[in-house]
């Protein structure tokens, strides 16, 4: 296991994100990655990116524990999960400059239906992806908002875990 992988699993289990370590023998959407009632199961044997995990983690991160404990499988597609789509790939991009990983290890030529450079490119820009939802899940702020709070703007994170839905 690779410096990356092992300091990505660390983040997991100090944030309180379960994963386990374990053979997979169903087909996956990503390679050695499973969700299983709001775990994340990797295979390390057949995971081909790991760095699919910080996305695949983002995906239980954003979802309050009454979803997250029930995500199992390929996501269902529909607004919850297309809107925790953008949160992921906001939460995971966050998440890279938290730990000093590279963007390029989760965002992966491989990946993102062959939008990895462009996404990343947007990142750099300061065209953040995903940023209002997590916003509004009390998770990171914006620069306005941010500014009022007293405290430092996405890609810096309130909270790594979403508690609850607002409202």
């Amino acid at each position: 296991m690779d410096q990356n992988t092992n300091h990505i699993l660390s983040f997991l289990k100090e944030i309180g994100i379960s994963y386990r370590l374990e053979s997979i023998d169903t087909e996956t959407f990503l390679p050695g990655l499973k969700l299983h009632a709001g775990t994340l199961l990797i295979d390390m044997e057949k995971l081909t990116y790991p760095g699919d995990i910080l996305h695949e983690a983002g995906h239980l991160a954003c979802m309050p524990p009454a979803i997250r404990n029930k995500m199992s499988d390929n996501l269902e597609s529909g607004d919850l999960h297309n809107g925790g789509e953008l949160m992921a790939i906001g939460w995971s991009y966050a998440a890279c400059i938290y730990l000093g990983i590279e963007a390029t290890f989760v965002f992966h030529e491989h990946g993102y239906k062959d939008n990895s450079k462009s996404i990343i490119e947007n990142f750099s820009e300061g065209r953040y992806i995903g940023v209002p939802l997590l916003q509004w899940l009390g998770m990171t702020y914006d620069e306005n908002q941010a500014k009022i709070h007293g405290v430092a703007p996405y890609p810096a994170m309130q909270k790594w875990l979403c508690i609850n839905r607002p409202g």
